[in-house]
């Protein structure tokens, strides 16, 4: 009886130190302590052009013109990336970030903007309906 105990606390000591399968959150956290990280926590960027022909277009011209040369290894959308990212400008960041507005999002900048400038509150609809003149109704209609 005391061997078949001994020889099942061998098993378990045997099964610990070769563990299989999937691994548990700690050990991944552990492991993933070690990378050098964005300020975000976010250290893999991807690029999807798949839905925007346009996009594809532009990027597989701007590779092939890039990769038209006789020597050196190949240029990787990367390689382009990294090289243009310095050269983007405040101006060039602000364009950018206007051009990812939906219009209620336009419209409601350009309401804080209107309250930041003129110091008043006025909520999205009181500014649509003082300022742009919509929904205002006709004073001469019926």
């Amino acid at each position: 009886m005391e061997l078949d105990k001994r020889e099942e606390e061998r098993k378990d000591e045997g099964a610990e130190k070769n563990k299989t399968g999937r691994k548990n959150k700690t050990a991944k956290e552990i492991k993933n302590e070690d990378k050098e990280e964005c300020k975000d926590g976010q250290d893999k960027f991807f690029i999807d052009v798949t839905k925007d022909q346009e996009s594809k277009e532009m990027v597989s011209k701007l590779l092939g013109e890039a990769n038209n040369k006789s020597f050196g290894r190949q240029i990787i959308l990367k390689d382009l990336v990294l090289a243009a990212l310095p050269k983007l400008t405040a101006k060039d960041i602000e364009q950018i970030q206007n051009s990812v507005l939906s219009n209620l999002e336009k419209v409601k900048k350009q309401c804080f903007e209107y309250n930041q400038k003129n110091k008043t509150n006025l909520d999205l609809g009181e500014y649509l309906v003082s300022v742009r003149n919509i929904l205002r109704e006709d004073k001469n209609a019926k």
